[in-house]
């Protein structure tokens, strides 16, 4: 397979030729206010991961539950979110993307408070099923609002920012195993379950005060709305006026159409969609559908929530046989993943995209397989204390999460929520967060029988050879979308433009603060 053509990077500006980079812009804060609202509904899921991996101890003592119930209770809400994120897609084509925001925020508030009161094993599976719905809603609507609401020069810092609130959520949950571990198992995970009720109240509110995405009023034909929403939410008048342009474009509305509402097609709600993304796609689309998907599939097949999930089981295959110790080291685990991300932002828009992703899956890689080396050791050692061992089979766990948090968690959500077109877009992203549950929801409910089948040690040499695959796949298959605006992203997955392409490169240099050729300097003579 042949390595993707990179974007031909657009003339260089006065300031190039000279050797220096045009000066980004700050990122504007009204943009950032409305990222980080819509993101917040991330935290419930990775909140939901982590405070199970905790209470599912204290669940089995309490209602007397196997090791299967457990795997399938943990596991299950992956393919319950399943049904979230394909329903989302057309319900936020449908509604808007800020009502889905709150609806998802009620959904996993009912789903919560169903688990923390359940009498039984059959109320708390109901408690998860409506709960995952509201966590796939949540994992669809927060990248997608946040693509379409940010200024290019921001998008991958700001559609980053679902995956910094995953991890968040998920030292959260941690945070909570280990403050109410100490309390009676009758009461303590009960209690896990219903604190997250509390934050989807004050979610559903504050959504309230943020705009509708201008894409999605575009597309109704509400184009007065759409250009308020740009005129805040750029780094320049001119790059709002180039942004409303080029999404009238992408809507089919003739350029020179200067009202405040429009009549649109019957197509505006999302009809059809399914048909153009998988029965007749162009090439290009059909790219666009394997690179979102594929990207997808590798996050989480490579093992990342098995580790999260069944991190105590693991910390005590390590050598930790304490419940404390373990579900303290787990906190370990939740600082490593939010400090990795926080780092993440902020290089995305400044590395790119690719060298990330292959410099994350290359470090899971690496960690992974000396993870499993070390497991391998302590396992034929049963009755030797190997201090050494633990110590880095508990580092690589840290390494792990640090390298998949670095890059593949968060650029998997950048990387899905811009590449596709408008029309496609939310429906597409629905596809990608359904094959990421989907995964999520097989490797969490097999874990616990596939390391009794092939050991623990296995088990992460196994997720270690699909993470290689991975690495390869991002290598040849994923071109590079760092400044680029999202109605070019079909260009750069190989369809050829209609009409002047240095038209497309000159509006890309204006949302960018110079484009793509901003961000490399020229050879001097």
């Amino acid at each position: 397979m042949e390595k993707p053509k990179q974007p031909a990077v657009s003339d260089p500006l006065p300031n190039q030729t000279l050797g220096l980079e045009k000066p980004k812009p700050p990122t504007n804060k009204y943009a950032l206010a409305c990222a980080t609202l819509a993101s917040m509904t991330s935290t419930l899921l990775g909140y939901d991961i982590a405070v199970m991996s905790g209470a599912s101890v204290f669940i089995q003592k309490d209602l007397k539950v196997s090791d299967t119930q457990i795997e399938i209770l943990a596991g299950v809400i992956n393919l319950y979110s399943l049904i979230g994120s394909i329903a989302a897609g057309r319900t936020s084509d449908w509604i808007g993307r800020r009502y889905t925001i709150i609806f998802a925020a009620a959904i996993f508030f009912a789903g919560a408070l169903l688990m923390g009161l359940a009498p039984n094993y059959a109320i708390l599976m109901v408690g998860r099923f409506v709960a995952g719905i509201g966590v796939g809603y949540a994992l669809m609507i927060a990248p997608v609002y946040t693509a379409e609401v940010a200024p290019t020069s921001a998008r991958g810092f700001l559609t980053s920012f679902p995956e910094v609130f995953i991890n968040s959520g998920v030292l959260l949950g941690y945070v909570s195993n280990f403050a109410f571990s100490k309390l009676s198992y009758h009461i303590n995970w009960r209690i896990m379950f219903c604190v997250g009720a509390v934050p989807p109240i004050f979610l559903a509110i504050a959504v309230l005060a943020m705009p509708e995405s201008p894409r999605w009023l575009v597309m109704q034909g509400r184009l007065g709305e759409a250009k308020r929403v740009l005129a805040k939410t750029s780094d320049t008048p001119e790059e709002a006026q180039l942004r409303f342009l080029a999404i009238k474009e992408a809507a089919g509305i003739p350029e020179n159409c200067d009202d405040d509402v429009v009549a649109v097609s019957k197509k505006s709600h999302g009809e059809g969609v399914w048909k153009e993304l998988l029965l007749r796609p162009t090439p290009s689309v059909r790219r666009i559908l394997i690179a979102g998907i594929g990207l997808q599939f590798f996050q989480q097949a490579s093992g990342i929530d098995s580790v999260v999930l069944y991190s105590p089981r693991v910390f005590e295959k390590a050598g930790l046989k304490r419940d404390s110790n373990s579900l303290g080291a787990t906190v370990a685990v939740g600082f490593m993943k939010t400090a990795s991300i926080l780092v993440a932002t902020f290089l995305v828009d400044r590395v790119g995209r690719r060298p990330l992703l292959l410099c994350s899956a290359g470090g899971m890689v690496i960690s992974l397989v000396i993870l499993a080396s070390n497991l391998c050791i302590i396992q034929h050692h049963p009755h030797e204390k190997l201090t050494w061992a633990a110590a880095i089979s508990i580092s690589t766990v840290l390494t792990f999460v640090g390298s998949f948090s670095i890059g593949l968690g968060p650029i998997a959500w950048v990387y899905t929520s811009e590449i596709f077109p408008l029309r496609l877009r939310a429906q597409g992203v629905s596809l990608g967060t359904a094959t990421n549950r989907v995964m999520s929801g097989v490797i969490t409910m097999t874990f616990i029988s596939l390391y009794k089948a092939i050991t623990i040690a296995g088990s992460f040499f196994l997720y270690a050879g699909i993470a290689a695959v991975g690495w390869l796949f991002f290598y040849f298959f994923l071109p590079e979308t760092r400044g680029r605006s999202l109605e070019e992203m079909e260009v750069i997955f190989g369809k050829k433009p209609e009409g002047g392409e240095e038209k497309k490169k000159g509006e890309s240099e204006v949302a960018n603060g110079g484009g793509e050729g901003s961000n490399a300097k020229t050879e001097m003579v």
